[in-house]
This record gives C-alpha cells, sequence and structure tokens, in this order.
C-alpha cells in the first residue's frame, strides 16, 4: 500500500479560505473525486475532491483552519495509479463489458478489475461528459444534491462550472438567483405557463420584475448580499408562494413568569448561566405540540409525518443573517440545559460556525424579535415545518381582572400556521393552551 498526499488544490484567486464542513474521517474509504471539505471564502464555498482514491489515514485540517493551494489536506493509503488509465498494449477481458459503449469526452474511463468486470452482467456506466445529453444523474457531491433539493432546484437544468462540468453549490445559487430574477426559467415552470397561456414565461401569471436603471435618479450604491441572505431568501420565497399561511395573533400574561425568571437569575448568578424567557417559550412549545401533535408535523406527499421528538429551531441573529439553530429533544431538557445550549449555538451562529447538522431536524421554530420592539408581525413558515411562532417585546398593560385594572406584563404571540394541515380553531386552541402555560407554568407539569 503506498501512502498518497492529497493537497489543496487550484481554487483560484482566493487566499486564507476556512474549512467550514468536513465530509469524511479517518478509515472512510474514499473514491476519486469524492468530496473531502467544504472550504468559503468571502465570496463562495467550494468543495475540494480527492484527487486519488484510497482509505483516508489521516485529515489534516479541522473546520476553521485557513488553507491556501498546495497545503496538506489528508493522507490516503492506496494505489498512486487509482487514477491511472489500463496500458493500450493490454488485452480486453472476453466478457460483456467489452462491449460497453466507449464516452465521446476525451476524459479516460475509469478501470475496473477484471474480476468485478466478469461477476457483473452490469454495463460500466462511461465517464461522465459534459457535453452528452442528461441522460444519466447530473454530475455533482450529496451535499450540492441535498443543497438543491432544499431549494427545489432541478439539477439536470443547472449548468456545471466545476471539473468535468461538475455542479457547484455556486452553480445552483446563481440559477436559483436567475429563476428568481425572471432570467431563467425552469422546464417545469415554462410548460405550467405555457398551460396557462402565459406568455412572459412567468409560471403564476405575474408580470416580469421591473428592471429599472437607478442611477438615473441620483447616486446608488451596490452591495452584494451575504451567501446566508441568498439562501435564505430562496427558502423564504419558496415557503411564502408554496404555503397557504394564516397568523393568528394573542397575549400571553407572563407577569409571574418574568418575577420568577428573574429571580432564578439572581439566584443563580455564580452558576453563570443566564435564563431567558425564551427558554421558557421553548419549554411552553413542547407542551403544547404534545396537546396538538399536528403542530409537529409535515406533509410528506398525500400523508401527514407527525414526529414524536420535539426538536425546536430558534431565529438567531447574525451579522451576516438570520440562522436557526435547533435544540434537539427539548422535551428532555431543564430550563438552565436549554439556556446554556441556546447561548453556546447563538454564539456559534454569530461566528459563523454553526453546522449543518445543528440546524437541521426541527419540527417547530420560534422566531424571537425580544427587546427590539414591535407588536405583531407574521413569521414565514420554515418547511417542511407547518407552523412557526412569533414573538415581539412584552410591554406593562392595565388589564380587567373583573373588579379593577391591574398592571400586567403581556407577551405578544403571533402564530402562523400551514392551512393545509391546521385549521383556525385548532390554531385558536393552540394560542390559548400556550398562553395558558405562560400564565401558570405549573400547567407543564400536567
Amino acid at each position: 500500500m503506498s501512502v498518497i498526499e492529497i493537497k489543496v488544490p487550484d481554487i483560484g484567486d482566493f487566499k486564507d479560505v476556512a474549512v467550514i464542513e468536513i465530509m469524511v474521517k479517518p478509515g472512510d474509504s474514499i473514491r476519486l473525486e469524492q468530496s473531502l471539505v467544504t472550504v468559503e471564502s468571502d465570496k463562495a464555498a467550494m468543495e475540494i475532491p480527492s484527487s486519488h482514491a484510497g482509505v483516508l489515514k489521516e485529515l489534516k485540517v479541522k473546520v476553521g483552519d485557513k488553507v491556501n493551494i498546495g497545503d496538506l489536506l489528508a493522507i490516503l493509503e492506496g494505489a498512486a495509479t487509482t487514477a491511472a488509465v489500463a496500458p493500450a498494449a493490454a488485452p480486453a477481458p472476453a466478457s460483456p463489458v467489452a462491449a460497453a459503449p466507449t464516452p465521446t469526452s476525451s476524459a479516460p474511463a475509469p478501470v475496473v478489475p477484471a474480476a468485478v468486470a466478469l461477476a457483473s452482467a452490469t454495463p460500466i456506466v462511461p465517464a461522465h461528459n459534459p457535453t452528452a445529453l442528461p441522460l444519466q444523474l447530473p454530475h455533482a457531491s450529496p451535499s450540492v444534491r441535498k443543497f438543491a433539493r432544499e431549494l427545489g432546484v432541478p439539477l439536470n437544468e443547472v449548468k456545471g462550472s466545476g471539473l468535468k462540468g461538475r455542479i457547484t453549490e455556486g452553480d445552483v445559487q446563481s440559477f436559483t438567483r436567475s429563476v428568481m430574477s425572471g432570467a431563467v426559467q425552469t422546464v417545469a415552470a415554462a410548460a405550467q405557463s405555457k398551460s396557462a397561456g402565459g406568455s412572459d414565461g412567468a409560471a403564476l401569471g405575474l408580470l416580469p420584475w421591473p428592471v429599472v436603471d437607478f442611477a438615473k435618479f441620483g447616486p446608488i450604491e451596490r452591495k452584494d448580499r451575504s451567501r446566508i441572505k441568498k439562501i435564505s431568501a430562496a427558502n423564504l420565497h419558496r415557503n411564502w408562494v408554496m404555503i397557504p399561511h394564516v397568523t393568528n395573533h394573542d397575549d400571553a400574561d407572563i407577569t409571574d413568569l418574568e418575577a420568577f425568571r428573574v429571580a432564578t437569575n439572581k439566584e443563580n448568578e455564580k452558576a453563570g448561566i443566564k435564563v431567558t424567557m425564551l427558554a421558557f417559550l421553548i419549554k411552553a412549545c413542547v407542551a403544547a405540540l404534545k396537546k396538538f401533535p399536528d403542530f409537529n408535523a409535515s406533509i410528506d406527499g398525500e400523508q401527514l409525518v407527525v414526529k414524536q421528538y420535539f426538536h425546536i429551531g430558534f431565529a438567531a441573529d447574525t451579522p451576516n443573517g438570520l440562522m436557526v439553530p435547533v435544540i434537539r429533544d427539548a422535551d428532555k431538557k431543564g430550563i438552565f440545559q436549554i439556556s446554556q445550549e441556546m447561548s453556546e449555538l447563538a454564539k456559534k451562529a454569530r461566528d459563523g460556525k454553526l453546522s449543518p447538522a445543528e440546524m437541521s431536524g426541527a419540527g417547530f421554530t420560534i422566531s424571537s424579535l425580544g427587546g427590539i420592539g414591535g407588536r405583531y408581525f407574521t413569521p414565514i413558515i420554515n418547511a417542511p415545518e407547518v407552523a412557526i411562532l412569533g414573538v415581539c417585546k412584552s410591554t406593562m398593560e392595565p388589564v380587567w381582572d373583573g373588579k379593577a385594572f391591574q398592571p400586567r406584563l403581556m407577551l405578544p404571540l403571533s402564530l402562523s400556521w400551514d392551512h393545509r394541515v391546521i385549521d383556525g380553531a385548532s390554531a385558536a386552541r393552540f394560542n390559548v393552551y400556550l398562553s395558558q402555560i405562560l400564565g401558570d407554568f405549573r400547567r407543564v407539569f400536567l
């Protein structure tokens, strides 16, 4: 077994790019051109593939490291000739595989051991040819495929800019921007528009987006949106268009709960863990989801998937845009543990160090504007979830107790829900029950 050093290839005019994702681990069998890590510059994210095949012996980088062209990335054990073609003089094996069509591309076909070739009656898939018709799966890594699925992007319509026509995450983002601006139209949208009699290519029969020369009206400045905001924009647009949103507004009396929270923080000052109202909200939402399980569900075709776990996402405001870390198994954790995890995840979000796993799996999301202000708003549901709770700043208000007005601290709640799954009566009951729990937190134990 030979030792092979995998180094950072030419990644363009970028220096000190950060490693943001590790996609393999020591002991893994690595295929030729399998993605090893994802790096991100201030302009783009890209995956670095392996130049050889073998077994990963050692990974020389970790998340957060900065790398440049030529830096040692990993060490493999394997035959250094993995990517080489067979000698021209070697006789072709007498098997049905020999009749397999040769690729039209000048790229060398992969070498298949004779034993494997003879044992298989399935023809070998030719090397990827970016000029051929898309009769096979588009040339993209698993992570790019997942990213495209999340955005609803048809990969076979995306033109790859990577090696041998490989589709990168940047290609998917560029395609999404083009579709949203109206410059490009998907095949499905074109067919729908044609069937609806549309002439401008808009699937919904809308007028094209106006193209304006803003500079003729006065001075302007053009700023690139952050990568997070670009991804968020595509998701929010899809969710708002595809989900029939309805929003219920209500107020919860949190006077006693806030007094308890303040006293708890004062008693535990030395512990270094600050309990926030959002931690209580997460526990209250878990109790409400248990009572109304359809709010912790997702649509899958003609079926409703009702989750038996309680993973709660919370929107975190960061300099680069909105991110949604997830508190997993919130039903099994106490207020202190949830508060600590929220603090750690929020910091990682602000530092741009959240992993994909830390932002996935939520069944319900809370979007809190905290102390910023405002009264009510309409939060957009985070698909494939079916509901989201929006929370604004609490205010002291006079509340009639039957005899007199009493000062009470009221928390505005805005519950958006998917009308395909939830009806108005269920949403009203959810909000009322949630308000009752926040008004008397002992109910969470019932």
